[in-house]
């Protein structure tokens, strides 16, 4: 892992390949096969890519049932204690629908409406990934969407992994179909035999899921197009290069292509962590993804000031950063582009992954710039609500009409002028 010294003006923008056009065309391919042959879609592709052949791709209730019972009683335990820190955060995020009437007598407002249906992408592959089923499902359970469907590809045993599904059925999601790929987010937004179609699609896949969500976007709503994870770590002398080292493999052992960066005013600080990041890798059980990751996406920028420093920070626009400094809830007001900011040597990110309560369902490659975490409000729409009063339209008509002219829109201005404008309403 490299050590470079801002002063040398390195490039910290980085850029992530966004697919093939070999990987686009399949994906278009994909949609299209599953928007006009349904379910037959489903099967041929599930068959294909998973070595599945499956009678039913819905969950039943003795699923369910088998693999609550195969999860132990202190799992459980961990996923509820996870799943209450987790809604008691997003309840915060709710709105509300609100009305305002102004002294002419016109009434104003906005009415916040849940979408009717969500879909929720659970990936498999390398991992399970509980934390994810929460993320994506707590906050629409939360904005009050009334149908929830989640769908995970089969393993070759043609079950969902017992951890997986039990975490679901502790959250109450009821519809779930063993389907994953670009195949699964087609039915989501096109819907099929099987599976009725959905207004929203979240959560994270491989290349080919992000691919079809940027496709079908459009047809459905999605929550963002996910790169690889990121960390970086903001640290002065204070620091300390074991928990850093720790906290840049946590992101580096999830990809090969994922990025941990530490910014450091401190050139003793980024040798000792370039050390121990060498050391702890070697006992990594992810060793050669880590390692990937470590040598081809991570490095270490040292600065001369503090202010530098911030610079470099707010330019990376990380999906997660971490500040280990003498006084980072002095640093927090500098901070302007981050997905989850972490304060403090204790604050370690995977607090925020599975545990504190925000969401971990955050922008990544620089996107922090103009976006935000999933939130309860991605899961609802706006209606604004206008009622003007007989007096407000004598008040402003003859405005609004000449406004309408200005843009040569006279039917716009005749419908307010048939009204009467300024003169009698009666």
């Amino acid at each position: 892992m490299k050590i470079i010294p801002l002063t040398e003006k390195p490039s910290l923008r980085r850029s992530v390949d966004q697919g093939t056009g070999t990987q686009r065309q399949a994906v278009t391919d994909i949609l299209e096969q599953v928007r006009t042959q349904g379910d037959k879609a489903l099967h041929q592709f599930t068959q294909q890519f998973d070595g599945v052949t499956l009678e039913d791709f819905r969950v039943s209730e003795s699923e369910k049932q088998e693999a609550v019972e195969a999860v132990s009683a202190v799992e459980r335990d961990i996923l509820r204690e996870a799943i209450a820190n987790i809604r008691d955060f997003h309840a915060r995020q709710r709105e509300e629908t609100w009305i305002t009437t102004k002294p002419d007598g016109s009434i104003l407002g906005q009415k916040v409406t849940p979408l009717d249906a969500a879909g929720v992408y659970v990936p498999g592959g390398r991992a399970a990934y509980p934390s994810s089923i929460m993320m994506n499902v707590i906050p629409a359970q939360t904005a009050g969407v009334e149908r929830i469907v989640m769908v995970s590809p089969p393993q070759k045993n043609g079950k969902l992994e017992p951890i997986v599904l039990a975490c679901a059925v502790e959250l109450g999601v009821e519809e779930i179909y063993k389907v994953g790929g670009a195949h699964a987010v087609a039915a989501l937004a096109y819907g099929t035999e099987t599976i009725a179609p959905v207004d929203k699609i979240t959560g994270p896949g491989n290349i080919f899921v992000a691919l079809a969500k940027q496709q079908v976007y459009g047809t459905v709503d999605i929550d963002m197009i996910a790169g690889p994870s990121e960390v970086v770590v903001l640290a002065d002398e204070t620091g300390r290069a074991d928990y850093i080292a720790a906290d840049m493999l946590s992101q580096a052992e999830h990809d090969p292509m994922s990025s941990a960066v530490l910014v450091t005013t401190d050139t003793r600080l980024a040798e000792e962590t370039v050390r121990e990041v060498e050391r702890q890798l070697q006992s990594l059980p992810k060793k050669e993804i880590a390692e990937k990751a470590i040598d081809e996406f991570s490095c270490v920028y040292t600065a001369d000031t503090m202010e530098e420093a911030v610079a470099a920070v707010n330019e990376l626009a990380a999906e997660h950063l971490e500040i280990h400094t003498a006084a980072p809830w002095e640093i927090l007001p500098k901070i302007r582009h981050a997905g989850a900011i972490f304060l403090g040597e204790a604050s370690s990110e995977p607090v925020g992954d599975y545990f504190a309560g925000p969401n971990h369902v955050l922008p990544t490659n620089g996107t922090a710039r103009f976006s935000s975490p999933l939130l309860v409000e991605d899961f609802t729409k706006k209606s604004s609500i206008i009622s003007y009063s007989r007096e407000a339209l004598a008040d402003h008509g003859e405005t609004i009409a000449a406004f309408a002219r200005l843009e040569n829109l006279e039917a716009h201005a005749r419908a307010v002028e048939i009204r009467g404008g300024k003169g009698d309403l009666s």
